[in-house]
């Protein structure tokens, strides 16, 4: 925008691209003033995010009666529940959608498990009283409220004021966070600033389903590969030492989606916020579930959604370390002393970087033995 002599003023997180040059010009807060509420009487934003253990984000309709009176029941069995209020909710149903997860947040007793909400997109009509009456109502309850289809950090900017005034109106303490879906191309574009954005971020978490629509891309599945995204092995010779084109050979399916899983990734590592994998549609194929969510625990993921109880036993056992790898990882430790120089252990040598490595699975270990008994005893803790 410009100002009564005509020059330019931008205002803050407000993107301007120059249509002549095609460069992008963004106004943000100065670094001192990143970390000030942007309300008065808002909390302080935090500095950083609390890591807990978060294997998986659970979904569940808060509309449905039926799938409200079993909360109590699944609440120990998960990390994080989520209450859903975008896609999978038929238009009629929104506003019971909402209140049945303010009846939720009020009346039942969380422990440690944290609470989410999946609200409406920006660009739809029930978002603006989704987060108004959330925070309002059940502020004090709600961990986290996850933002579907985020473009850019202009998205995070909106939120972040918004979220900051409702939360002076209701007297809360406590900062709720904000996690974006990556689910359209410019999303993914963005995905470092989307990260960098707030000190409200929390993480992001891949919408597979969207995303390849928005894409163009030729699957109808929700997540996971496709058996016709492959690699070809070389055709095997015929008898006269020619190619033999139209013979079986090998063929090894691949991932759709390691390219955006790794790049976000790395960005939410660059901000200290933390990554998620999305839907996998297949309910009945845990074995392909397990596959792609080890995918991502391999590729720095933390958790994963789970729609279903099922995918909550494949999401626990896969984003815990195995015993095993925990017992290695400490005995890796324990020999390296203080961590420097190199040592030969098993036929193998170890020194300061896969020490490190070693370090994340200890510690992710015992962040989950804190919370889980089963699992400390399995790892000796």
């Amino acid at each position: 925008m410009t100002n009564s002599r005509g020059a330019l003023v931008l205002l803050p997180g407000r993107v301007l691209r120059f249509r002549d040059t095609g460069s992008i010009l963004l106004a943000v807060r100065p670094p001192k003033d990143f970390f000030q509420p942007l309300a008065a009487g808002a909390p302080q934003p935090l500095r950083e995010i609390p890591v807990r253990p978060s294997r998986m984000i659970h979904f569940f309709p808060p509309s449905n009666a039926k799938m409200v009176a079993k909360v109590p029941a699944i609440v120990p069995t998960v990390d994080i529940l989520l209450g859903n209020l975008e896609d999978g909710v038929p238009s009629n149903e929104k506003e019971a959608a909402r209140n049945g997860l303010v009846e939720v947040g009020r009346n039942v007793d969380m422990g440690d498990t944290q609470l989410w909400t999946r609200v409406n997109s920006l660009e739809s009509p029930w978002c603006l009283d989704d987060i108004t009456t959330l925070v309002t109502q059940i502020g004090s309850k709600l961990d986290v409220i996850m933002l579907p289809k985020v473009e850019g950090p202009e998205d995070i900017h909106y939120a972040d004021r918004l979220i900051a005034q409702l939360e002076a109106k209701a007297g809360l303490h406590k900062p709720i966070m904000v996690h974006a879906i990556l689910e359209t191309a410019r999303g993914v574009a963005n995905v470092e600033s989307i990260c960098g954005a707030s000190p409200r971020m929390q993480g992001v978490s891949l919408g597979p389903a969207d995303l390849a629509a928005n894409r163009r891309m030729k699957t109808t599945r929700v997540g996971g590969g496709h058996p016709d995204y492959v690699v070809q092995g070389d055709a095997p010779l015929d008898p006269d030492g020619a190619p033999d084109i139209h013979a079986d050979r090998a063929r090894s399916q691949q991932d759709l989606w390691h390219y955006t899983i790794a790049r976000m990734v790395d960005a939410c590592v660059m901000h200290g916020i933390l990554p998620f994998y999305g839907p996998f549609g297949d309910i009945a194929d845990t074995v392909a579930c397990e596959a792609q969510f080890r995918n991502a625990y391999l590729l720095g993921c933390v958790g994963a959604w789970t729609l279903h109880p099922k995918q909550i036993v494949v999401a626990k056992h896969v984003f815990s370390p195995r015993p095993e790898d925990v017992a290695h990882a400490q005995r890796v430790i324990d020999a390296m002393g203080d961590g420097t120089g190199a040592i030969m252990l098993d036929g193998k040598m170890e020194d300061d970087a896969s020490v490190k490595q070693c370090h994340v699975v200890v510690e992710l270990a015992k962040s989950l033995a804190a919370r889980d008994s089963e699992l400390a005893a399995r790892y000796g803790f």
